[in-house]
């Protein structure tokens, strides 16, 4: 029989987030950091309307788009939000942001196109362009620079095939953010290729000391980006696995063919929680929101001053829910700092050359979880750590 696998999927690397994973089922104390994922339960309001939803018999298909409330509710939001004007015909209500990420790709990538991607960033995008038959070109990103996309490392970048750049701020892994002022300063290499944005933005309620700016919102911007977020990070509805895709015109209808060729159509319990998620907000000041997003303040506060501590060099995030700490001063690259951690100290973390080759010296660890872990979890690096300079 012949082989049926394309080269495309051979080549596919699995996700280095999920690598380490598995060996904490034989582990039942060890602690995890790996998994971006709220510890909070999805608030009862939100969980409330989806039971409702499934009692009442809402089990059937919805419009390609979403249900017309929920997108209705989406245009408001960003609008009050984030000062972005998309009507809610402009808006498809996507499994997750995850599908809107392959759906923009899906419909701009022709063979050999180049899409710029920051380094480090989330690790899906560089395999979904490389399956769309683009390729990904990586931008470096310091953290002397607060790991931002620089006017001058984007350019730097740019080459005849470039087509698009992928902005995701706040970031995962390194929890940077993009200022106004900082976005400002790229529109013009932007403007000067004429490339698309796709600005993935499912962090910007998770902004510490200020409000997410969307590229979106800067003059001229919005008719060459495409807005991906939804309710996952910011609403603890991660398994719910509902997001949206705001585009410009001609993107827009194809990004919807593709998705009424896959997905078809976002679940339909799922958009009536989402629906609750932001009626919700709108009446009390997205408390939730803000209360999370606090405990995550708080949690980020300790952690990096941790690290800073017992001498593992840590940017300090100001957005997400993660911290990316050096480790070079341990003489390990992240990859082995993390092997040794997971099997001495049964702590997980991820190596931070999972998004990109500037994390080699890095590793990410999520503090979306309980501070009793992590306060256990710092006792355990420090006590690794400790053990790896003595033995230098």
């Amino acid at each position: 029989m012949r082989d049926f696998l394309t080269d495309r999927a051979k080549a596919l690397k699995p996700s280095g987030i999920r690598k380490y994973f598995d060996i904490l089922d034989s582990m039942p104390d060890a602690i995890s950091l790996g998994v971006g994922e709220p510890d909070f339960v999805t608030p009862w309001d939100i969980r409330s309307a989806g039971i409702r939803s499934l009692q009442r018999g809402y089990t059937q298909y919805t419009g390609n788009r979403g249900l017309p409330e929920l997108r209705t509710l989406i245009s408001r939001y960003l609008a009050e939000r984030f000062s972005v004007d998309y009507p809610a015909d402009r808006i498809i209500v996507t499994v997750g942001a995850s599908e809107g990420i392959d759906l923009a790709l899906r419909t701009t990538c022709d063979m050999g196109d180049e899409v710029l991607v920051p380094d480090p960033a989330y690790v899906s995008y560089a395999p979904i362009i490389s399956l769309c038959g683009g390729v990904p070109v990586s931008v470096r990103c310091r953290a002397e620079n607060g790991f931002i996309m620089t006017p001058e490392a984007l350019e730097a970048a740019v080459t005849p095939r470039t087509k698009a750049v992928i902005l995701a701020y706040p970031n995962n892994p390194t929890g940077g953010i993009m200022t106004r002022e900082q976005l400002e300063a790229i529109v013009p290499i932007i403007e000067k290729y004429d490339l698309l944005v796709i600005s993935d933005e499912i962090y910007a309620e998770l902004t510490y000391g200020g409000q997410h700016c969307s590229v979106a919102s800067l003059p001229g911007m919005k008719e060459r980006t495409v807005l991906l977020s939804g309710f996952s990070k910011a609403f603890a509805m991660t398994g719910w696995r509902v997001g949206y895709a705001c585009a410009p015109a001609a993107l827009d209808k194809a990004m919807l063919k593709v998705h009424q060729y896959t997905m078809l159509c976002a679940p339909r319990v799922s958009q009536h929680a989402a629906v609750a998620a932001l009626s919700g907000g709108f009446r009390d000041g997205f408390a939730s929101v803000a209360e999370m997003r606090a405990e995550y303040d708080r949690r980020r506060r300790f952690l990096v001053k941790s690290f800073n501590d017992i001498g593992l060099t840590c940017f300090e995030p100001r957005g997400a829910f993660y911290a990316f700490p050096s480790v070079e001063s341990t003489g390990l690259t992240g990859e082995q700092f993390v092997e040794g951690l997971l099997k001495e100290e049964q702590v997980a973390v991820v190596p931070g050359d999972a998004f990109g080759e500037c994390g080699r010296y890095h590793v990410r660890c999520s503090y979306a979880t309980g501070m009793r872990e992590l306060q256990e979890a710092v006792v355990r690096i420090t006590r690794y750590t400790e053990k790896l300079r003595k033995n230098k």
